[in-house]
């Protein structure tokens, strides 16, 4: 088989994940391990970032190579709209988001942010909030920003829908359908750099917005 058979013959095996890299997924060991060993593999980085240039996108990956995206390669006119479009989506998602890092270690008395491959229940919220007047109403007011969008005046509902948020933005993995566990993706670790970098490069007013309890977390 010729070199060009063979890098064509990888691409068709590889087109499943590109699909999914294409479409905004990010791929860590939690989500989708398989995956991620692959994207760890430098041939096949290279594989996928010929295929990418044409198309103006690069594989993508954290200062710690906990989680791989796709970026643009160039900033011409037409990536710089999409990318204000989706900062623009973004910056409206981080204050919830930062609130509920925070009542992450607050409610389950932790002393960092919540990492990759930790383990939540959407019971302990729950329960920890019954007897916590102060834990409840910001429960409460966190399920019903926009963001996470909470129609009911129910705790569990509540809760069940800020876990159904996060799953669907990939911040969250359920491994099993039918149990209430979830597994935090390093997802969340591209959010936090993502924090720091508009904190600390862009000078966006992310700081005099967020209560210093969530500047503390950065």
């Amino acid at each position: 088989m010729t070199e060009r058979a063979m890098i064509a013959h990888s691409m068709v095996e590889l087109g499943p994940l590109l699909e999914r890299l294409l479409t905004g997924e990010f791929i860590c060991a939690v989500s989708d391990e398989s995956a991620f060993r692959k994207l760890e593999d430098d041939e096949t980085r290279e594989h996928l970032d010929s295929y990418l240039r044409p198309l103006n996108r690069r594989l993508a990956t954290n200062e710690e190579g906990s989680v791989y995206f796709l970026a643009w390669r160039i900033i011409d006119e037409s990536a710089r709209e999409q990318l204000s479009r989706q900062l623009a989506d973004t910056v409206n998602s981080l204050l919830p988001l930062l609130e509920w890092l925070q009542l992450v270690q607050e409610t389950l008395g932790r002393d960092g942010l919540a990492a990759p491959g930790d383990v939540l229940k959407p019971a302990d919220f729950s329960s920890r909030s019954e007897d916590n007047q102060g834990l409840r109403e910001r429960l409460e007011r966190l399920a019903t920003d926009p963001f996470f969008g909470s129609q009911s005046e129910q705790l569990d509902a509540q809760i069940k829908q800020v876990f159904k948020r996060l799953k669907e933005h990939g911040y969250l993995l359920q491994p099993h359908a039918d149990r209430q566990y979830f597994v935090v993706t390093a997802k969340i670790d591209y959010l936090i750099d993502l924090v720091r970098f508009i904190r600390d490069e862009e000078n966006l007013p992310i700081d005099d917005q967020a209560p210093s309890s969530q500047e503390s977390l950065l």
